[in-house]
This record gives C-alpha cells, sequence and structure tokens, in this order.
C-alpha cells in the first residue's frame, strides 16, 4: 500500500485553536486524524485523512480485552523562520514496527507510516505553535479491532494517528524533579514486554507510579525485575547519570524502550568526547557515589520532555540530594543542543530533522 494516495477529507468547521502559553500536556487535539484499516484478506487498505471523531468499536473489540496494541510518540516543531521539521522520524518508524512485530501486529509500510505523518501534519500545520518548548505531539497508534472473545492474534485492525499542541510534560519544565526509588512493584522482565512500546507497560507503571505522587515524587525510578537492584529506567523514561567522568544508562537488554532522544544524547556526548557506557549499574553503586560526592548529575530522557534533570533520589528512607537540586551543566547542554536542532536555531549536522 506505500503507493496509495492517501484520501484527504477535511472538516468544514474548524476548531478554536488554543494560545501557546496556555498548551498543558495531551489535553486538545487537532481537527482531523489518519486512518488505515486492515483486514487478513487485504491487507492494509484505504489510507485516509478525515475529521477527528471518536472511534465506534464492538464491546467485543479485541484490544479492549487482550491489550493488543501499540503506539508511538514523536513531534514537529516551528522553527522562527517557521519551518516544520520532524524530529528523527525513521527512528520512530523502525521502533514502530518492531513493536508490532512484537505484538503480532501486521507491519505497516514504512513509507506509508512516514507519509500518514508528514500528510496529517501538514494538513493540521497551523495547529503547530511556535513558542519554544511548544510542539505538535504526534501519536500513531495500532488497536486490534476484531470483534471477537479468544486469546490469539486479530485479524482486522485500525492504524490510526492523531495530533496534540503541547507544552512541557511535567509542569515544573526544565526544573529539577523529585524521584522515588522502587523495589517492591516490577515494570518489566527480559522475555517480557519492556522494550515494545504498547499500552501494557504503562498500565503496569501506573500504580507505583501514583503512590510516590503521593508522598510528593514527580515519578518513579524502577530496578530490575529479578534481582531489585539494576537500575532501569525513570517513569516511561530512559535514565542517565554522570558518576566521576563517566555517564552511564542501561543497555538495551529487553526491559528497556530504545529511547530516540536516548540515541540522540549518546551520539552528541561521544561527539563530545566524553566517557560513555552503556552498562548495568546497581542502586547501590549510585548511592555509594552520591555519598562520596561523585554523583555529578542524573536526568532522564524521552521523547515528551526531552531532558529532564533529576534533583532528588529516594531510597529506602533516605533522600539524596543530586548537584545541589540544580539543574547540571551536561544536562542543560544536551537540552540546549537537542532543542536548538529541532526549533532550527543550530545545524542539523546528522539529517535528523525531516522539513514539512
Amino acid at each position: 500500500m506505500s503507493s496509495d494516495a492517501i484520501r484527504v477529507t477535511k472538516r468544514t468547521n474548524k476548531k478554536e485553536r488554543p494560545k501557546d502559553k496556555d498548551l498543558a500536556f495531551g489535553t486538545v487535539f487537532t481537527d482531523h486524524m489518519f486512518v488505515a484499516d486492515f483486514q487478513e484478506e487485504k491487507g492494509w487498505y484505504d489510507p485516509r485523512v478525515e475529521p477527528y471523531a471518536p472511534l465506534s468499536l464492538d464491546p467485543a473489540t479485541a484490544v479492549l480485552h487482550y491489550g493488543q496494541s501499540l503506539f508511538e510518540g514523536l513531534k514537529a516543531f516551528r522553527g522562527k523562520d517557521g519551518t516544520i521539521r520532524l524530529f528523527r522520524p525513521q527512528k520512530h518508524v523502525e521502533r514502530f514496527n518492531r513493536t508490532a512485530a512484537r505484538m503480532t501486529i501486521p507491519q505497516v509500510d514504512p513509507d506509508l507510516i512516514l507519509r500518514s505523518w508528514t500528510t496529517l501534519v501538514d494538513v493540521d500545520r497551523a495547529w503547530v505553535p511556535a513558542a519554544v518548548g511548544t510542539s505538535l505531539y504526534i501519536r500513531p497508534t495500532i488497536i486490534a479491532s476484531e470483534p471477537f472473545l479468544g486469546v490469539r492474534p486479530a485479524k482486522e485492525y485500525i492504524y490510526y494517528v492523531i495530533l496534540s499542541p503541547v507544552g512541557p510534560y511535567y509542569p515544573e519544565g526544565l526544573a529539577p524533579t523529585k524521584i522515588k526509588v522502587i523495589d517492591n512493584y516490577v515494570r518489566a522482565v527480559a522475555g517480557g514486554l519492556g522494550e515494545a512500546k504498547t499500552s501494557a507497560n504503562y498500565a503496569a507503571s501506573l500504580y507505583a507510579a501514583e503512590e510516590a505522587k503521593h508522598e510528593g515524587f514527580t515519578q518513579v525510578l524502577w530496578l530490575d525485575g529479578v534481582h531489585h537492584k539494576y537500575v532501569e529506567e525513570v517513569g516511561t523514561s530512559n535514565i542517565m547519570l554522570q558518576i566521576g567522568d563517566e555517564v552511564i544508562t542501561p543497555p538495551l537488554a529487553g526491559t528497556i524502550l530504545a529511547g530516540v532522544t536516548r540515541d540522540t544524547a549518546l551520539t552528541l556526548m561521544r561527539e563530545w568526547g566524553l566517557r560513555v557506557s552503556e552498562r548495568a549499574i546497581t542502586i547501590d553503586e549510585v548511592i555509594a557515589a552520591a555519598h562520596k560526592g561523585t554523583l555529578k548529575e542524573v536526568w532522564a530522557t524521552g521523547t515528551a520532555a526531552v531532558i529532564s534533570p533529576v534533583g532528588e533520589l529516594a531510597y529506602k528512607g533516605e533522600r539524596l540530594v543530586v548537584n545541589g537540586g540544580r539543574i547540571g551543566a551536561l544536562s542543560q547542554k544536551l537540552y540546549d543542543t537537542i532543542v536548538g536542532i529541532q526549533y532550527g536555531t543550530l545545524p542539523d549536522t546528522h539529517g535528523w530533522t525531516l522539513t514539512v
């Protein structure tokens, strides 16, 4: 279906667009959505852009019972020159189809995935906000749409894409967050769905995250599901730590998502000549470094927040302040560089952006 034209039907009554200063995250949606359907005998068919509207699902729809679904998340940015850029969309296309394979969902032609994003953003380009720190969040999703009760891969699916103009993911913006280390709940284990971008991962994280928020924390730091000692992820983001002259991030070993911002940060830091390690690290090593004064910075990386510095870690009743509770120089440099490339104020020497 890669060469199929995308049919476009525009809505006649446009919604009122919010002002940039009023944008939160994920609460407002644009005028249009992309939709394509899959049936076993036809494959993916009828790619189209149509007015944003509710989906009509049978009560027996497979995704509602067995959770067979996937999603992605990336952003479009409006530069000072008015140009709209997507950031590393090809990496998101690759991850989209990797997740599809893991979830036994039929893969979508990569060319169609990319065109579905660029076509929809172009149709709703007036919705891309202009203020730095704002963007148009792109949420591609596939759900199993066949109505049946039985544990097997579905034979029908809906692929759809929606858009949301957004402000900062965390209300505190780039201010350092307070993180609680979780050692009594498990998010994922090797061989499970931890490396897939599917709803089950996020559902598994909610209980611990809500507990932590009631205690005054922004998010949680997950440890591994077997030994409960190896650092894995912060909430739904990848984590990085600077101990002495080494930057450490957990390896992609089947339990954490291969973050696009993670890859971006690693690429930049290696180009800057920093000592960067993708290796297992225990929470005890982190605590020991904090006591010695060698834990310089901790930060999370992710599409939604880009770089989110950690100002405090709480573990077994002890609260450790990181870098005086302030954003560190390396976190700030990463944020400024990535955001500069996204908005077109710094040169894109890697070909990471795609103009719409």
